[in-house]
């Protein structure tokens, strides 16, 4: 006969390791309600504190973008979709350097760059640039690798968080009108940890 004790509501997804796909050993239960191996999990948080299967953050994600500056200017400039607002103009700049121990290939330098991004200077773009700083002190907007763009290796290239550096031609341009841009924005930053909240 099983023992009700054992028939937990977590057991069937608690049994094995969503990791290594074992048995759990010294079993870790995140806040989320998702266990896991100790020894697993902890290496999993090395790269990225988040749950591998709901992506819930447990602490602070912080990412290897290299030292750079990022610099905000309000613009009169009206943006295709928000003609009812000015703009807001971001300023990155990244000077040259070498690639530390997180990069993909330490030692070896990478060429300085900056990069110009819009939002406009509405209630929603204005939240929006509040977490883009947020992910931008975390060292998450960049990083070091390979450009998708131009097929380049060991140059600063975004980090999975869509900015918008043309003022018109749609989401083709990486531009306006598009919608539905505040919104994904947020989802991605989401995704790394950064909301209003944390």
């Amino acid at each position: 006969m099983e023992n009700p004790a054992n028939n937990s509501k977590h057991a069937d997804s608690t049994g094995d390791c969503a990791i290594c796909l074992e048995r759990i050993q010294r079993k870790k239960t995140l806040k989320c309600q998702h266990s896991f191996c100790s020894e697993c999990i902890d290496s999993v948080f090395r790269l990225k504190p988040a749950c591998p299967i709901c992506n819930t953050f447990h602490g602070v994600y912080t990412g290897t973008q290299p030292q750079g500056t990022m610099t905000v200017t309000h613009s009169f400039l009206k943006l295709p979709g928000f003609e009812n607002c000015g703009s807001i103009v971001i300023q990155y700049s990244f000077p040259g350097g070498i690639q530390g121990a997180e990069h993909p290939n330490p030692g070896v330098r990478y060429s300085s760059t900056s990069r110009i991004a819009y939002l406009p200077d509405c209630a929603e773009g204005q939240k929006v640039l509040r977490l883009l700083r947020k992910a931008f002190d975390r060292r998450l907007t960049f990083t070091v690798g390979r450009s998708a763009t131009t097929g380049l290796n060991n140059v600063i290239t975004w980090n999975d968080i869509h900015h918008k550096t043309s003022i018109n031609g749609g989401p083709e341009s990486f531009g306006y009108p598009d919608p539905a841009y505040l919104f994904r924005v947020q989802e991605e930053l989401r995704l790394k940890g950064v909301t209003e909240d944390a």
